[in-house]
């Protein structure tokens, strides 16, 4: 009987699995906006309930302000820095013919030194370097920005897109604050769905857990690289550093997207000393992140850090770009879930060894 109760759990889990892979990879591109809605109103109902009790307002109303503060806050930061950015575009294309002159003898003084201590031909290593240099900085000035233009349509798509999603999500987030509760006792009168609530209830904890640590992550290193770059009297040191700390949660390139391209310009301009900044800075801030997130998600949602650093990985396999979040949101659905049966299972065994 044991084995029998071994090998149907060992079923279960697989289906469970199974079920979390299909939910992910299949019915959320479709649901997300419903899906994202449910998140924002379990998070912030005990908030919707104080503004209705303390300012007179009805759920649904306050939660229309509350996305709208968040979006005014979130719609002013993207402004200043979408600003900044296309402000120093034109200034930065009309200097690529000086930037690449000066790239060209940085790479004139690397290709010697490799030359002289690797034996390789330098003047070879020189001229293919430079060639592809050339070929880059026609591409940014003759095709890329141009295509930009040209590609406006579908630019305009993506928005629309962007644009039905926010529309979406605001309309499920008013309904559901209205219905919230009538679901939840709904719910929770029927047995069957106590599991699910678990879940949900585990799953929302393991999300404000992990919106709460990248929000600590993405400040420290925001803080770190504004004071260093500032300190080493890069322009704009402390945009760039705020830039490079909202950027570092997307995966991979994270703050690379912004400290990679100043060391390049740096090396350029000659400034050896800060480019060597700017690379350590790049290492420091990904090995802050990687010794930060297992540690702020896994310890608190009572999991091992190297298992949320196990499915992020697995997650990129699986989802692509997406795996960062899915990954991990897989493994706590699926964690929650066998614990949910588990603890049952343990109940039904407890009734039928007193019986």
């Amino acid at each position: 009987m044991a084995e029998k109760w071994k090998n149907n759990k060992i079923i279960t889990l697989l289906v469970i699995i199974g079920a979390v892979y299909f939910f992910l990879k299949y019915l959320t591109p479709l649901v997300a906006p419903v899906l994202i809605a449910m998140l924002f109103v379990t998070m912030f109902g005990p908030t919707l309930k104080k503004m209705q009790a303390r300012l007179h307002v009805h759920r649904q109303i306050g939660a229309v302000i509350l996305l709208l503060i968040a979006c005014t806050i979130l719609g002013l930061l993207v402004w200043i820095l979408f600003s900044w950015i296309v402000g120093s575009l034109p200034d930065f294309i009309g200097r690529l013919d000086t930037i690449e002159q000066q790239i060209g003898t940085v790479v004139r003084k690397v290709c010697e030194i490799v030359g002289r201590t690797m034996g390789i031909d330098s003047d070879y290593l020189e001229s293919l370097l430079l060639e592809h240099l050339e070929n880059g900085i026609d591409y940014l000035q003759a095709d890329a920005f141009p295509g930009v233009l040209s590609q406006s349509l579908e630019y305009v798509g993506m928005i629309a897109s962007v644009g039905g999603f926010l529309v979406t999500f605001l309309i499920a987030s008013v309904l559901l604050a209205k219905d919230y509760d009538r679901i939840m006792n709904e719910l929770l009168d029927r047995e069957e769905f106590h599991v699910l609530l678990e879940v949900i209830c585990g799953i929302i904890r393991y999300i404000a857990t992990f919106v709460r640590a990248q929000l600590i992550i993405m400040s420290a290193i925001a803080v770190l690289a504004s004071f260093v770059l500032a300190i080493v009297g890069i322009r704009h040191g402390v945009l760039w550093g705020i830039l490079a700390g909202l950027l570092d949660a997307l995966p991979f390139i994270g703050t690379g997207i912004v400290l990679v391209p100043l060391t390049i310009v740096q090396f350029a301009y000659g400034r050896i000393g800060q480019a060597v900044v700017c690379l350590i800075l790049y290492g420091c801030c990904a090995f802050l992140r990687e010794m930060l997130e297992p540690k702020l998600i896994g310890n608190r949602v009572g999991v091992p850090p190297i298992a949320v650093l196990v499915s992020v990985y697995a997650g990129i396999k699986l989802f692509g770009i997406w795996g960062i979040i899915k990954g991990p949101l897989g493994f706590m659905i699926i964690y929650q879930t066998w614990k949910s049966l588990q603890r049952r299972w343990e109940g039904v065994e407890e009734q039928e060894s007193d019986g």
